[in-house]
């Protein structure tokens, strides 16, 4: 199967290592990120979503509208918006990218965070709330007839849409989560489904949990799999591993300077428990380990409290590379990286290591192709009568 990558649209330069330089919308380095991952083999971009952050759909926009192959991934809380709006407003932005767009629904993992955008609802309603919602949206653009809607969370009557995807049937839906009410969600409604990257053993056992959500869900076909990175790369493993530990000062340095009062471990503050199950299995991973299979570490995720796409890949661009396709092999086929120098890892990365990935996908996808066909031929031998074998006369 084909292998993607996807990268972060990140509209400024500012990481868990270094100070932003500029505006929360710099619009000169969103452009350069963009046509960094373009020019180097990169399938997407991801525009993620926060509450105080720049609008993700407008920045998407602009994006798309000034290069001319590199696809969007754009992220969505449902509290925002109504779907019927939603849904307009992804249609268009499929139009200004000309069918290049994918949507990543948010439910949302933490209430404080929520509730800064006046979301009040429990998790589990959430869940309720993203499944109806991402059912809306699915219809919105697939309808060309006035239809009524009456659900728990919606309402409305005689909407039809006047404006229509680019991509047909409709864009593909994107949702992660690492909870059995996520997998339920996602499993049901999904193409894509997410993972933050964890050690290869827990990612199959998730992989296993979604292909099991869609199945309850009377699906024949499971979501595709992306699973997230953060990669440390370098030419040799003694320098990789190198700038791994000064990538993780880097995060306690930042950490430590913006900590407000509040308990404390090896001096750096700590966040309070993260709610969403993502985070807290990054945690209990990173508390029961550093290092897992060939290149996977977790301090950098302990240091950020598990916050989102936190676990590292560290070595040279071959080790990092044959990490991935560990991931490949269980059945991952979109590969998310994002490094802590947002451009110059987006070069690096998309230079030396997605060629390697690449390279070995292409070789055990004819590898697998030549032996399905082989099967076939041996399958129709034994099938086929032997025409040349003698036949004894059958008398009457």
């Amino acid at each position: 199967m084909p292998v993607e990558f996807l990268g972060i649209a990140a509209t400024n330069d500012g990481s868990e290592t270094t100070a932003r330089s500029g505006a929360a919308f710099d619009k000169e380095y969103t452009l350069r990120l963009g046509r960094a991952h373009e020019d180097h083999g990169w399938d997407r971009v991801l525009f993620a979503y926060g509450s105080g952050s720049p609008d993700p759909a407008p920045a998407a926009a602009y994006l798309a509208s000034r290069l001319d192959r590199l696809q969007i991934l754009l992220a969505h809380r449902p509290n925002v918006s109504y779907p019927t709006y939603a849904a307009k407003t992804f249609a268009t932005l499929d139009q200004i990218s000309g069918g290049r767009l994918t949507v990543h629904f948010i439910t949302g993992g933490n209430d404080h965070e929520q509730g800064r955008e006046g979301d009040t609802l429990t998790k589990d309603e959430r869940y309720a709330r993203t499944r109806e919602y991402i059912r809306i949206v699915k219809k919105i653009w697939t309808t060309r007839e006035p239809f009524d809607h009456e659900g728990e969370h919606y309402r409305f009557h005689d909407f039809v849409s006047d404006v229509f995807p680019v991509r047909q049937p409709r864009p593909d839906v994107s949702f992660g989560g690492s909870s059995p009410a996520a997998y339920a969600a996602g499993g049901a409604e999904a193409d894509i489904y997410c993972l933050w990257g964890e050690p290869l053993e827990q990612t199959a056992r998730q992989i296993e949990a979604v292909k099991a959500a869609a199945e309850a869900a009377g699906r024949t076909e499971a979501p595709r799999i992306q699973v997230a990175f953060r990669p440390i790369i370098a030419p040799t493993e003694e320098l990789a591993w190198e700038k791994a530990h000064r990538t993780l000062g880097a995060i306690r340095q930042r950490r430590r300077a913006g900590s407000r009062p509040g308990p404390h471990r090896d001096g750096v503050a700590q966040a309070p428990a993260p709610q969403n199950a993502g985070s807290q299995r990054l945690l209990a991973i990173a508390e029961a380990g550093e290092r897992y299979d060939r290149a996977l570490w977790t301090p950098t995720a302990a240091a950020t409290g598990g916050a989102g796409n936190s676990n590292a890949l560290v070595g040279t661009p071959e080790t990092v590379a044959r990490a991935l396709l560990d991931y490949y092999d269980l059945g991952v086929d979109i590969l998310s990286a994002r490094g802590y120098d947002l451009l110059g890892d987006a070069i690096d990365f998309g230079r030396y290591v997605i060629p390697l990935v690449r390279e070995e996908v292409a070789k055990r996808d004819a590898a697998r192709a030549a032996d399905r066909t082989a099967a076939a031929a041996a399958a129709t031998a034994t099938a086929a009568p032997d025409l040349d074998r003698p036949r004894t006369a059958v008398r009457g």
